[in-house]
């Protein structure tokens, strides 16, 4: 069975996501960016495709040096991000977004303090990766380095990015970075000492968040 066969599942999921972040306006235009990675290829939204319009067929595979093994149009121009994920992490997807509270945070802080117990989702205080060109490896190496022990990190005056074992739960994960993202700003508005959780605390909420959740009865 063919590699395309065999992954239209996974480039179903891209495009959905990919939509999903754009009626959310967590990415404006065709910015932003979705990658799923399935043994050693990964699957990549393409670049400078309208999101409604973007059909499985639009998203590309490729291999983790980046080289097309079935892939129409161009990747992403995040491609390399996505790829120094891959070789530096065992996470398996990868969302890139632009979305407002995450993007206006990025441009003054150094790191989004852990102000809301919800950082322990992405385990604990957010770093802010300094800025890069996009599409550059300079970016990729920043950002990459902003996530060592973390499942999120700002990029520096651009955007946000967020990884995981699986795609339908760093997808669910988006909303929460942009509301601690929106928190912080709110807070910092306001002119009062913010206060912070620390470390203990955090790694408590995360524990407890780890098991958190049940399935609604039907019927």
């Amino acid at each position: 069975m063919s590699a395309p066969t065999q992954l239209a599942a996974e480039r179903q999921q891209v495009v959905e996501a990919c939509q999903f972040l754009s009626r959310s306006g967590l990415v404006v235009g065709t910015a932003g960016n979705v990658s799923i990675r399935v043994g050693d290829l990964v699957v990549i939204s393409p670049s400078g495709v309208d999101y409604e319009a973007m059909s499985a067929r639009d998203v590309g595979i490729h291999d983790l040096d980046g080289n097309a093994v079935d892939a129409a149009l161009a990747p992403s121009s995040e491609l390399a991000l996505h790829l120094a994920v891959y070789h530096t992490t065992e996470h398996t997807a990868v969302v890139h977004t632009h979305g407002p509270a995450s993007t206006a945070l990025s441009t003054v802080v150094d790191e989004v303090p852990a102000s809301h117990y919800y950082s322990a989702l992405f385990g604990g205080a957010v770093r802010v990766a300094p800025y890069a060109t996009f599409g550059t490896q300079a970016l990729a190496d920043n950002v990459t380095t902003a996530l060592r022990d973390r499942t999120a990190a700002l990029m520096g005056n651009h955007g946000a990015v967020l990884v995981g074992r699986a795609l339908p739960k760093v997808l669910n994960l988006v909303p929460y970075l942009e509301y601690i993202c929106d928190v912080q700003l709110r807070a910092m508005a306001s002119g009062a000492p913010v206060r912070v959780l620390d470390d203990d605390e955090i790694a408590e909420v995360g524990r407890r968040l780890a098991g958190y959740g049940q399935q609604a009865t039907r019927g």
